[in-house]
Order: structure tokens, then C-alpha cells, then sequence
């Protein structure tokens, strides 16, 4: 009683002197300045898969808070995430409050709009698709190549050990299995069964597993298998800033991974409509996609890739409308094929 008789009064005190806080407020209120909106950064919150965190952070970000600012006066932060695409996109269906999100694979955005979080196909109404830049899968091998590996074949070779990221969570994984799918029926168009032959005999080989692209390759530095499948772009840049102690390999057939960009309309004030609009816009500039093609993506606008003499030639490229496109590609090929018959045969 006696604790609850002091509380009572604490709080009459504070009532008491927020009245008078209140009316000398009141009393000034003139002659105070006015908060200076202006000077307040807007923020934008930015989710992306693994391998885009060097190039939006340090490229694409900053390049974007200078021309914002140079068309309006606003400066303009960004909050980043960055994971597997698997990752992010449950966090998005869990309601984390990001406005654009760039994902490894449109099946990503398929999930989200099959659970109400994009209005389907939202992403279609972007420039090219929603696809804002491309890079081929590719294999890194030990220095020297040790192994000899000339092609997705090498991987089903015995004796050599490969990493590989997760298909649940990592996008960059759902691509290398249609690079490997694609890679032997393209080879064999005269057998029916390459294309899982190939897979079958990668997937024996596999000896490490990660959650994305990103966390595949540090396994491998760690010293983790003979080879890892990964895009192109991991591998060029670090190798251009000296930090790849590999070779890379490029397949003779392999596909070229799309990244999809979607708008979360549903996380924008309309206050914020149009700087999030400018960001999204700003993506496909020549100004970025330059910064993409300089970091090792290559650019939707073939001309661009020309600026970047790092890019490896691939004899069969092909891409995912190859093969119907992500729900067929998925349904048919990750889910019918490596799931439910090469895993089981490799004892997975």
C-alpha cells in the first residue's frame, strides 16, 4: 500500500511538472526555430542476396545519395540486409519493413507474391522483367587446378570433392542445379537422361553445403573440396582485387543467373513514393549498371559488358526461359528430378 501511495504521488509530480514544461512552451513557441526537415536523411531499407553487398554498399548506395541529393537537396540513407535469397525472402513473408529487395532468382518473388506480400508479377512492370543485372555460374578450382577440371563433367569425376550451396536457402544453389541439369542435356541432346546423369554424379561428389553463395565460398577457403560452383561475379571481383587464390573455370555450357527486383508496396508512405521510385529507376541508369559490370555482374544492356575485358567466354550460354522458365524449371527439375530422384540415389 505504502509503494503503491508513493507511486501515485511520483506521477502526480511528473503531471504537475509537465504542465509547466507545457505552458512554458507555450509561452516561447514564437519565437523557437523550426525543426529543420530538410537536414534529415530519408531512409530507404534495402534487402539483397549475398553477393550484392559489396556492390550496392559501396557502389550503387553512394552513387545514388549523390544524385538524389543533386536533384533535390535530401540526403538519403540506406539500412541493408544481405543473406541467401532463400533467407531474405522469409524474412520478407515474416514482415521485416524493407522496401526493395533485390532477389537471386524470380522463384523468390514468386513466394512472396504467392503469400500476399507483391502483387503478382509486380515485378514484370520494372524495367527488362525486374531483372537488373546477370552473371554465369562458373567453377573455382584449387590453384593450379590440381584437378584438371575442364567443365561441369570434371565435377563427376571420382576422387573430386565439390561445394556447393544449399537449394533451401541459397538462390545462387537453385541456379547451379540448372547450370549442371542444362549443362548435360545441351552436351547430350541425343540422351534423354544427360541432364540427371550429370546431376547425379556431381551431387556424389558434393562434401560441404552452405546457406548461400557467400558462405559456400568461405567454406572452400577453409580449405573444404577439390571445387566450388558459384557466379562468375563472386569470383571476378575478388580476383580483381587480388584476394582469389584460384583458378576459375568456365563451363562450356552454363546458364546466366537473373536477379530480380522487387518494390514492397505495401512497406512505402505515400511520402515516400517518390524517392523510392527514383532508387528503383536508378538501378537500370547507365550509372549503375556501369558500377555492376565493374564489380563483375554483367549488365541487362549487352554494350556495357564490353567495359569490363575480365568477363570469360562461354561457348553455350543459356538462360532460364531455356527450360520454361522458373515454375517449370523448379517443379520439373529441382523438385522432380534432384530431389526426388538424384538425392535419394545418392543417399541424401
Amino acid at each position: 500500500m505504502v509503494k503503491r501511495q508513493l507511486l501515485v504521488r511520483r506521477l502526480r509530480e511528473l503531471s504537475t511538472l509537465g504542465l509547466l514544461g507545457a505552458m512554458g512552451l507555450y509561452a516561447v513557441w514564437p519565437w523557437l526555430p523550426l525543426p529543420q526537415q530538410a537536414n534529415r536523411p530519408r531512409t530507404i531499407i534495402f534487402y539483397g542476396f549475398s553477393i550484392l553487398g559489396d556492390v550496392m554498399d559501396n557502389a550503387v548506395f553512394p552513387a545514388f545519395q549523390e544524385t538524389w541529393y543533386k536533384q533535390t537537396g535530401e540526403r538519403v540513407e540506406f539500412i541493408s540486409s544481405f543473406a541467401g535469397s532463400g533467407t531474405i525472402t522469409n524474412q520478407l513473408i515474416m514482415g521485416v519493413p524493407a522496401d526493395v529487395a533485390v532477389l537471386s532468382l524470380e522463384l523468390d518473388a514468386q513466394r512472396l507474391s504467392a503469400a500476399g506480400v507483391i502483387d503478382s508479377d509486380s515485378w514484370h512492370q520494372l524495367p527488362h522483367k525486374g531483372v537488373v543485372n546477370r552473371t554465369p555460374f562458373i567453377i573455382v578450382a584449387r590453384p593450379g587446378n590440381p584437378k584438371q577440371l575442364r567443365d561441369f563433367e570434371s565435377l563427376a569425376q571420382p576422387g573430386v570433392g565439390v561445394v556447393h550451396p544449399d537449394p533451401l536457402t541459397s538462390g545462387g544453389a537453385n541456379w547451379a542445379i540448372i547450370a549442371e541439369y542444362g549443362a548435360g542435356t545441351r552436351q547430350q541432346r541425343d540422351q534423354p537422361e544427360a541432364g540427371k546423369d550429370l546431376l547425379r554424379g556431381i551431387w556424389r561428389n558434393v562434401v560441404a553445403q552452405a546457406a548461400s553463395a557467400r558462405a559456400a565460398r568461405t567454406q572452400f577457403e577453409n580449405g573444404f573440396g577439390d571445387a566450388l560452383i558459384t557466379y562468375e561475379q563472386e569470383a571476378l571481383w575478388d580476383r580483381s582485387r587480388g584476394q582469389l587464390d584460384a583458378e576459375i573455370v568456365y563451363p562450356r555450357s552454363t546458364i546466366l543467373s537473373e536477379h530480380t527486383v522487387v518494390v514492397i508496396d505495401r512497406n512505402i508512405d505515400p511520402d515516400e513514393r517518390a524517392l523510392i521510385d527514383g532508387f528503383v529507376a536508378f538501378l537500370w541508369s547507365d550509372e549503375a549498371q556501369r558500377l555492376f559490370v565493374e564489380r563483375g555482374f554483367r549488365s541487362v544492356d549487352e554494350r556495357l559488358n564490353e567495359h569490363n575485358p575480365g568477363f570469360g567466354a562461354i561457348a553455350d550460354p543459356f538462360l532460364i526461359e531455356d527450360f520454361g522458365g522458373w515454375t517449370q524449371a523448379k517443379r520439373e527439375i529441382v523438385d522432380g528430378i534432384w530431389k526426388n530422384q538424384v538425392l535419394k540415389e545418392v543417399g541424401r
